[in-house]
């Protein structure tokens, strides 16, 4: 007589068996489908026929300035840097700085401009954004200049531009002495 333990070994092994051969059996018979033709469908889109244009001719209208009710005034107040006839070397870096007010109405904004207006450029852009300064407010106007490799007396004259390129205000400028290098002379 087979024992209980012998009994619960068998149907284990019976079991596992059974599970095993489950899994190597097909479920359903494999079909193969027939393949099947779908055609395109073709979309009819209506195009549009465009119609008459008409066409509207307004007057030419000037183009408003900034504020055409203010005005633009930059008066010269003093030179805080460089006084006029100042001696430089050649090359050498000049930082001018002039304090000017902006006694008009108008408030500078960064589209307001500051442009070489005579004279030599001395390195600098001929041309760049004026300070931002609003109406009856001093502003601080700072140039970094180099002075020229030849010498010689050199002035460089500064012009304020509105928004729509109309000069106005006082110019500002700078007045410089480049003092020529001296070359040492060979000894002979």
């Amino acid at each position: 007589m087979a024992t209980k333990e012998q009994r619960i070994k068998f149907q284990l092994v019976a079991v596992s068996l059974l599970l095993f051969l489950s899994g190597c059996i097909p479920l359903s018979p494999k079909r193969e489908e027939a393949a099947v033709f779908i055609p395109p469908t073709v979309a009819v889109t209506p195009t549009p026929i465009p119609g008459p244009t008409i066409s509207v001719s307004t007057p030419d209208v000037p183009r408003p300035t900034e504020n055409a009710s203010c005005s633009n005034l930059l008066a010269y107040v003093k030179d805080l840097t460089i006084p006029d006839g100042s001696m430089f070397s050649p090359g050498e870096s000049i930082d001018k700085r002039w304090l000017v007010e902006n006694q008009g109405t108008c408030n500078w904004n960064p589209r307001y401009s500051l442009r070489l207006s005579g004279g030599d450029s001395l390195g600098a852009p001929k041309e760049q954004s004026l300070v931002p300064a609003i109406a009856g407010s001093q502003a601080v106007i700072r140039i970094t200049f180099t002075a020229p490799e030849k010498g010689g007396k050199y002035r460089s004259s500064w012009q304020a531009y509105t928004p729509d390129s109309k000069p106005f205000g006082d110019p500002v400028y700078v007045e410089i002495e480049v003092i020529p290098r001296v070359e040492p002379s060979p000894v002979r």
